[in-house]
């Protein structure tokens, strides 16, 4: 069963307790997000580095609004879509089911990278494989607590090496303060809208909620430890972003360096970084790759398999209560996800994507983020949640800024599906 602490702990205390929002946000920046802030930096300097702190600001508000409805309603987010229309359900179970089996091959890939960079002695598919058991492995036979601790050790990790690489390059203060300034250099478009809605994490920031609960936090009582906590987790994952941005303007943007598009791309950074700093810098780089893709990995095969246990007892007609045993670590419906993100994508890893399962797996993707905060304004300006909880001004203005970003974003997106 899970832990209830009764009471939200204060002063001091409070800051002993933080974890989900550190979690969530190791999750939601992974080698793609590395790979996407970097070439923004090698492409157009620090212009974008406005665009990069604005994506962090529009996650807090994501991932707090869907931690809030749960800690108001005590139910979960899945169950205030279904007030919505069943129809949520139904989306949300064919969007999951695709995009675990797309994701599941990419999360592997991206983390056997820095894996055979550091020890070849094995072809990069079998670390593919290595970093899919032993996720699954980790997850199957721990518990929250040893999950949060392993994810705050790596997101520690990544942190250090990479603000380390950050300060190391000697960043420019006149060019850092340049980019805090609103400006869209020509052709920049596509990156900026890159930069806001997809760093720092898509779907797994609705999967905030679910750690919140699994931690024992209950009530409104703990909304104002569950905003600290998430601000903290954003604040740190926002000097990361602004640290890869700096080592993309600094290294790869002064030498006009191109990187490849794609999570190989950060190898050849880190051929760049041994020429230029030695091995033993390559090889933290690496490290630092190494647990950033790790750390996104648990993170997806964790909560996204708390999401998936929610989705399917509340689809056979079971309580909405988020404190139900069968939402919890470990149901049978747990166990399945996790092992669905595990094993059938292996087979992508031996051959190309089915065009077709990319086609509707981009198409559900595109999707998701408008309808996550679409709903999230419809919930928590409704009478579902207690007054004290409904949103704010402020909340309002990010929500609706993002649910209009993410259109763009899903229209430019399907379009180049069709093209």
């Amino acid at each position: 069963m899970i832990e209830r602490q009764e009471q939200a702990p204060t002063g001091r205390d409070k800051w002993r307790h933080l974890g989900p929002g550190i979690v969530v946000a190791a999750t939601g920046v992974g080698a793609g997000d590395l790979v996407a802030t970097l070439i923004a930096g090698s492409r157009f300097g620090y212009a974008l580095l406005w665009a990069a702190i604005l994506g962090c600001v529009v996650k807090i508000a994501l991932s707090e609004g869907s931690a809030r409805y749960h800690l108001a309603t005590g139910s979960t987010i899945l169950a205030g879509w279904r007030s919505l229309g069943r129809w949520t359900g139904y989306y949300f179970g064919i969007y999951v089911i695709i995009w675990g089996f797309i994701y599941g091959a990419t999360a592997m890939s991206a983390t056997a990278l820095p894996l055979a960079a550091l020890f070849p002695i094995l072809p990069l598919w079998a670390w593919a494989v290595i970093a899919g058991i032993g996720g699954y492995l980790f997850v199957r036979f721990n518990r929250y607590a040893m999950f949060e601790l392993v994810m705050k050790i790596m997101v520690g990790t990544m942190f250090v090496i990479m603000v380390g690489l950050a300060v190391l390059v000697a960043p420019s203060l006149s060019g850092i303060a340049y980019g805090l300034q609103f400006r869209l250099p020509e052709g920049s478009l596509f990156y900026t809208l890159g930069l806001i809605g997809g760093v720092g994490g898509t779907v797994t920031t609705a999967a905030y909620g679910y750690w919140t609960q699994v931690k024992g936090w209950r009530g409104t009582g703990w909304l104002p430890l569950m905003r600290l906590d998430n601000a903290t987790a954003y604040v740190v994952t926002g000097i990361f972003v602004v640290a890869m941005l700096i080592v993309g303007a600094e290294i790869l943007f002064a030498a006009d360096i191109a990187l490849e598009d794609s999570d190989r791309g950060l190898l050849g950074l880190s051929d760049v970084l041994s020429a230029r700093y030695g091995r033993f810098v390559a090889f933290a780089f690496l490290i630092g790759f190494a647990a950033t893709a790790l750390s996104s990995l648990f993170g997806v095969w964790h909560g996204m398999s708390l999401f998936f246990a929610d989705w399917w007892y509340q689809m056979r007609g079971a309580p909405s209560d988020a404190s139900s045993a069968r939402a919890e670590e470990q149901s049978p419906a747990f166990r399945f996800y996790l092992a669905w993100l595990t094993f059938p994508p292996m087979v992508l890893l031996f051959a190309d994507r089915p065009f077709l399962l990319v086609i509707i797996y981009g198409a559900f993707g595109a999707l998701f983020m408008p309808f996550l905060a679409i709903t999230l304004l419809c919930l928590l300006n409704s009478g579902r949640v207690p007054a004290e909880a409904r949103n704010g001004w402020l909340s309002n203005i990010v929500l609706a800024g993002s649910a209009g970003l993410f259109v763009i974003l899903a229209v430019q997106q399907v379009a180049g599906l069709i093209d």
